[in-house]
């Protein structure tokens, strides 16, 4: 007669089936321990987790209140694999896995009742909570069942052994000082066919998909893994688990290592097709097109109109180059953009489109010079060459003014960089995302298209003619042009607040004004120069007495959206309970981020569905630098704002929307996202 194992009824859900099973069917005498196992089937798609789980989900634990006679109990892990969900790389099972238990009695050979509370969870498009009891009585005696211990031993030679036993001579880890990389080596006594790596960091800890290179004719492992969410503690123990085929698993601790360890060899980037680079000039040229018609480049409209009344009357050949000059100004600032991105980028450094406005020092500067432009706009001041020099620039031509012309293209340049326009966020992701000539072509066409109204006048240089005629005319639009770089000005100083604090954004106000005042004195007359200079000074003092505030980042205002604030993980984790998630990543220096909310985000439909029940909205503020938004637009191969996304269960990994809103797009993304579950805008 066949005897069985003593088994379990089974708890079962659409999503798992599962059972306590053991290989004895009774306690033999004087026995200690006990084999059992927690056997799941997983439901087509369904999934369930390791005891790292990744950056969403949570390990199957166990409550073995109730039991009797049992005193401790291992639960062991076989090796996991690694899956895909919500974009995310998690690490557990599928279709089938046993967790063999050692069960450890207080009483050897005398009966036990199993009473296990099992706590687990099942996700395929949704992430679904699974709790049950199963129970399990095993009285005094004594038989094995063939097939339960087999189940069970094969699990447990799937549980990773230690770093010896599996034959591995060296472990190694480094984390970089950003917390941004995991770098690891494994050296084992064999080659290595297939391997894959399961780094254990601590909690709060997750990693992206690892870049695995093998050296040493297979026998060294080395692999590059993203981290995508720090440990709570940087200073925990790190774990390494590998696997390979044939069902090799080990788990071993690394030394830590000061310095990252190279690979063992490099890839080479496969050369871009042409019909590509032509594509991505063609895309790069239109972005920089576009970027002159954009909101954000208004002063940049302003400047071109001064310096265009400044030619009237001027020969043909003093316009060409004056505007060659103002185009050279375009491109060298562009040219020495990519260098420094190029050099930062090889460098290990976060790189992106307008992130020279997240540095206090450099809004400082801008500040400065947009109000010393305005004043001087305003007629406050001129500023004018020694006449020495003066001669010989004339002698020369008019060089002296080209050089203006340069600079002021330059300038243009610079403020157009806050903005992002349909065409550029593509081409700005295909540059800083590839070789250093990739970054090159793209910033060639980028200044060019920038450029393209200089380019225009040099070669027609008769279009200057249909500008109107200089007049009193002049002077209020001089007065008009100035007030609008001022309006930038205080933009920045709105900006510098948010970024800095209010003691810095208040000294670099202080300064600016000294500036001016300074620059204007020699054209004030005693009484005007008392009168404007003691309001500077007072506005100076009252900045001072604000110098020991403990800077603050600015409160967010009042908001028409009740935005959550931005969490990677809670991403995956609202989307698995069913929920659609918009992701708007913004900044208060980024104009198209203000203009996309004003004409789309802040009105109807868009605001009334973001604020149906089952949406999440989160906004990621990303007006200072935070590593954390950083790597997540970098999964999206995005390195400028705009950027908004919307998930849901029918699209887990992210319907990415254009740069400019629309209510349209908006709308139809939500739906898609929510696919069956709901019809957002509400249409039959």
């Amino acid at each position: 007669m066949a005897v069985f194992a003593a088994t379990s009824d089974r708890a079962t859900t659409p999503a798992v089936s599962a059972q306590l099973i053991t290989a004895e069917n009774g306690i033999a005498r004087e026995s200690g321990t006990i084999s059992a196992g927690l056997a799941l089937d997983l439901g087509e798609g369904w999934k369930t987790y390791w005891r790292t789980p990744g950056e969403v989900g949570f390990p199957p634990e166990i409550d073995w209140t109730g039991s009797r006679n049992v005193d401790e109990v291992e639960f062991q892990w076989p090796a996991p694999e690694r899956f895909t969900a919500f974009g995310i790389e998690n690490f557990g099972y599928r279709d089938e896995v046993i967790f063999p238990l050692r069960i450890a009695l207080e009483q050897p050979g005398q009966s036990a009742l199993l009473s296990a509370s099992v706590t687990l969870l099942a996700c395929s498009d949704v992430c679904v909570p699974q709790d049950f009891n199963l129970s399990l009585d095993l009285p005094e005696g004594a038989s094995i069942d063939p097939n339960s211990a087999a189940r069970i031993a094969d699990y447990a030679s799937r549980v990773p052994v230690g770093a010896e036993a599996g034959g591995i001579r060296s472990a190694t880890a480094h984390i970089d000082a950003d917390a941004t990389a995991l770098t690891v080596t494994l050296r084992r006594s064999s080659p290595f066919q297939t391997p894959d790596v399961f780094p254990e960091l601590g909690e709060g800890a997750s990693l992206g998909a690892p870049d695995i290179r093998l050296g040493e004719d297979g026998r060294l492992l080395w692999a590059r893994l993203p981290i995508l969410s720090p440990p709570v503690d940087p200073t925990a123990v790190p774990s390494l688990t590998a696997t390979d085929t044939r069902g090799w698993a080990v788990t071993a601790t690394p030394d830590r290592l000061a310095a990252a360890p190279p690979p063992p060899y490099s890839e080479a980037r496969a050369a871009t097709p042409l019909s590509s680079m032509v594509w991505i000039a063609l895309t790069a040229f239109i972005g920089g097109l576009i970027l002159n018609v954009m909101p954000c480049v208004l002063p940049v409209l302003s400047i071109k109109l001064s310096s265009a009344m400044k030619l009237d009357g001027a020969g043909r050949a003093s316009v060409r180059w004056g505007f060659l000059a103002s185009a050279a100004g375009v491109m060298t600032l562009m040219w020495g953009l990519a260098a420094v991105l190029f050099a930062l980028r090889q460098a290990g450094v976060t790189v992106g489109w307008g992130l020279q406005f997240q540095n206090p020092v450099f809004l400082a500067l801008m500040i400065g010079i947009l109000a010393a432009f305005a004043a001087n706009l305003a007629g406050a001041f001129e500023i004018a060459l020694p006449a020495g020099l003066q001669t010989r620039l004339a002698r020369a031509g008019t060089a002296g003014g080209h050089v203006g012309d340069f600079l002021t293209g330059a300038f243009a340049a610079v403020l157009a960089t806050p903005c992002s326009a349909p065409f550029l966020g593509t081409a700005i992701a295909f540059a800083l995302a590839g070789r250093g000539t990739d970054i090159a072509l793209v910033f060639t066409f980028l200044g060019l298209g920038l450029a393209a109204p200089y380019l225009l006048v040099a070669a027609r240089p008769g279009l200057v003619r249909h500008l109107p005629r200089p007049g009193r005319w002049m002077i209020a639009l001089r007065v008009v042009l100035g007030l609008l770089l001022a309006v930038t000005a205080a933009w920045l100083v709105w900006v510098l607040q948010g970024v800095a604090g209010t003691t810095t954004m208040l000294a670099v106000v202080g300064m600016t004004a000294a500036l001016v005042l300074l620059l204007s004195l020699p054209r004030l007359r005693g009484a005007v120069r008392a009168g404007l200079a003691l309001p500077l000074v007072g506005i100076m003092l009252f900045g001072a007495a604000y110098l020991a505030d403990t800077s603050a980042p600015r409160a967010l205002g009042a908001q028409v959206t009740d935005w959550v604030p931005f969490d990677r993980a809670e991403i995956a984790r609202r989307v698995s309970t069913g929920e659609v998630v918009f992701v708007d990543v913004t900044a208060d220096w980024c104009l198209t981020c203000k203009a996309n909310k004003a004409v789309v985000l802040d009105r109807e439909p868009v605001v009334s569905a973001l604020a149906a029940e089952g949406i999440s909205p989160m906004q990621a503020d990303w007006t200072r630098p935070d590593p954390a938004i950083s790597r997540y637009l970098e999964g999206f191969e995005r390195y400028g704002i705009p950027f908004n996304a919307v998930y849901g269960p029918a699209a887990p990994d992210g319907i990415v929307l254009p740069e400019l809103l629309s209510s349209e797009a908006v709308m139809a993304a939500l739906d898609d996202a929510a696919g069956e579950e709901r019809d957002i805008s509400g249409q039959p």
